[in-house]
């Protein structure tokens, strides 16, 4: 640990030297918030876990129900948290309306529309064996924006290749090349790395030691593209908020054509809207950072802000995965807030095309963010950060736990008399509850939308709302499960070595085969052939409870292969079926991207 602690070491004296320029919270209002969700998660957690206790102490408590509360209470942060955050989030929004961001983040009102920009910014997109066309086209899109602007000369473009295929180095310097011919007034570079250390952080780390003269900097994702109002909105509010080191807004699913990605966004975007304001409202100056699509003070980032390389050689070890919100917590820790403005607008990300390409990019964020237990002991963060990083952990484990729970209660019913001592209307009034609780945060976000009628016509109507919105429920009921297997067999592999590494996403395919689908899915599909069997042999009556999981897990692969199927994803277009406001309104001129 001598490299971590001397890290933490400079971190903290580096604090000590920080001049301050935060805003002091006046009357305590972020405290007195802070305090009111921590009651009200301990309560709602305290009250599911009795609610659970007396459920499964009917007949009395055996050694297995013991078990499944200690995995059941593993999974009750995260709910209550989802709860509270999409209500509080929801109530913010029908009291103030457009005003809602603003009052969550008062610095919104410090920054004038149309005012002058006089901070320089550099535009960086790390690349690695991505697809360049697709990826420096959004680059190039948005120098074009930006470029019709009086502000044309405060920004730089900067493509950060750590690519190790020629071909496809090759291509990034020619259309690099091509794009720099086309706009010679324009300041556009173009660098690519022979030593790849430190992944995506450490390309950034590298350039920010490198390139001087820049105020802030904004990186962008393969997959990610912003507009310039967006990004002249994020500038105007940092200039005049000097107390600020990072800020974001929310980031929405570019149109897509597949069925899974559709569904996924979909669900994903009204998740996300109550949810991301209502946790801004008490999250305050210790917001997140999601990686891209942020600006970031560059000074003090490049000063507080570099990753510790984890020492020893086990899978918690080396260069940090999830880089995005440990940087968060090293800005804050250093004196400047960390903001959201919890309000969409023109910052966009792709989503991947097909089950198992999101299994793989939730695998290395599970990795990255089990890094996080040995981070929390780093001197000088703020409690809320701790708490941030200690959520980003609970989030994956509650995978394994919810894994747990199921298979502890299918060992339970070949106990005699234990299950079926349970009153029917109790057991299913709680699992109601829990799963609409689990639901909260989307259900939040739709209402939302449906309290105002803008917004619902954007979405095609309310009918097409709700349609789309119980299709994606049931969907996401399917396939959450299925995900959670998958997290709790990298996490079982976790302390024997297991890994993963940097490498591309696909972000785009034509489709998913069923050989493809099987090399993931195959243990879902053998857990619930065997989950099916144990029931039909001790407990045959549970059976029909039991058939949402059971549905999940041996239709795992089918499902994933239908969902990406073109017949079925043609079918959501002409229906319109989980539209997104940009799908009806084609924005600028950015076509479709083929992921069918």
């Amino acid at each position: 640990m001598q490299e971590l602690d001397r890290h933490s070491l400079e971190g903290s004296r580096a604090v000590a030297g920080t001049r301050r320029d935060v805003r002091h919270d006046p009357g305590g209002t972020l405290r007195g918030r802070r305090r009111l969700v921590l009651v009200l998660n301990l309560a709602t957690i305290a009250a599911l876990f009795a609610g659970m206790t007396a459920l499964l102490s009917v007949g009395g408590l055996l050694w297995l129900e013991i078990a499944m509360l200690a995995a059941y209470a593993i999974t009750l942060p995260w709910l209550s948290i989802g709860l509270w955050n999409s209500l509080i989030g929801l109530a913010l929004d029908i009291r103030h309306g457009a005003r809602a961001a603003a009052v969550v983040t008062p610095a919104l009102d410090r920054a004038r529309r149309g005012g002058p920009i006089a901070a320089r910014t550099a535009v960086v997109m790390p690349l690695r064996n991505e697809d360049p066309d697709a990826s420096i086209a959004r680059l190039r899109r948005l120098e074009t924006e930006l470029g019709a602007t009086p502000w044309a000369d405060r920004f730089s473009y900067h493509v950060l290749s750590d690519t190790d295929r020629d071909d496809v180095a090759a291509r990034e310097e020619a259309l690099v090349a091509t794009w720099q011919a086309a706009r010679p007034g324009a300041a556009i570079r173009y660098r690519r790395r022979s030593d790849n250390v430190g992944y995506k952080a450490g390309n950034i780390a590298e350039f920010l030691h490198r390139v001087t003269g820049i105020d802030f900097f904004l990186p962008l994702d393969a997959d990610s593209e912003m507009g310039a109002d967006a990004v002249l909105r994020l500038v105007r509010v940092m200039q005049a908020s000097p107390e600020i080191g990072m800020l974001q807004s929310l980031v929405t699913g570019l149109p897509a054509r597949t069925f899974f990605t559709r569904a996924f966004q979909f669900g994903m975007r009204h998740g996300m809207r109550s949810y991301t304001l209502g946790s801004a409202w008490w999250q305050g100056d210790c917001g997140p950072n999601w990686g891209h699509n942020i600006l970031i003070r560059a000074e003090p980032f490049r000063r507080h802000c570099m990753l510790p390389v984890l020492p020893g050689s086990g899978p918690l070890s080396g260069h940090i995965l999830s880089h995005d919100q440990v940087e968060a917590v090293l800005m804050r820790r250093a004196g400047y807030e960390v903001r959201v403005l919890a309000e969409e607008g023109d910052s966009r990300e792709e989503n991947p095309p097909s089950l198992p390409d999101f299994i793989r990019r939730e695998l290395r964020w599970t990795a990255g963010n089990m890094q996080y237990f040995r981070l929390l002991g780093l001197p000088g963060l703020k409690p809320v950060s701790r708490l941030q990083l200690l959520l980003a952990i609970q989030m994956y484990a509650a995978a394994p736990a919810w894994i747990a729970f199921i298979i502890t209660g299918a060992a339970l019913a070949a106990v005699p008399g234990q299950v079926g001592a349970v009153p029917l209307w109790m057991g299913l009034g709680f699992f109601a509850l829990i799963m609409t609780l689990n639901l909260a945060p989307k259900i939040m976000g739709v209402a939302q939308v449906l309290a105002n009628p803008e917004r619902t016509t954007a979405y095609g109507g309310a009918s097409r709302l709700l349609a789309g919105l119980a299709v994606e429920i049931v969907f996401s009921m399917l396939v959450a499960p299925i995900v959670a297997v998958s997290i709790t067999r990298f996490l079982i592999g976790l302390p024997f070595g297991r890994k993963v590494g940097w490498a591309a996403q696909q972000r785009a395919r034509d489709r998913l085969e069923w050989h493809e689908a099987a090399n993931v899915l195959w243990p879902q599909t053998l857990l619930g052939l065997a989950l099916a069997a144990w029931l039909w042999t001790f407990l045959p009556a549970v059976l029909a409870f039991a058939a949402p999981i059971l549905i999940a897990f041996i239709g795992a692969i089918p499902l994933a292969v239908w969902s990406t199927r073109p017949a079925l994803s043609e079918w959501s277009l002409s229906t319109g079926l989980f539209d997104i406001p940009e799908d009806r309104a084609a924005p600028r001129d950015l076509p479709l991207r083929a992921a069918a």
